[in-house]
């Protein structure tokens, strides 16, 4: 595997251009870049969104809540 390629599974960060352009579906509020988790977070509806193999997954029924 060359040092460009990411492991399968592996965590990608996320582009900044794209977390600028994101909000929670829920609250239309800014989201935050979670890098240990990989995952978006919206405070304002307490839910964290997955990101996998770099693409984030934007639907509710697949966010963490953060009160669990």
């Amino acid at each position: 595997m060359s040092s460009t390629q990411t492991a399968p599974g592996a965590a990608r960060p996320i582009d900044p251009k794209l977390l600028e352009q994101l909000v929670c579906p829920r609250t239309h509020t800014a989201l935050e870049y979670d890098a240990e988790r990989n995952e978006l977070v919206s405070r304002a509806a307490k839910l964290a969104y997955p990101i996998r193999d770099g693409i984030p997954i934007m639907l509710e029924s697949e966010a963490r809540d953060l009160n669990d």
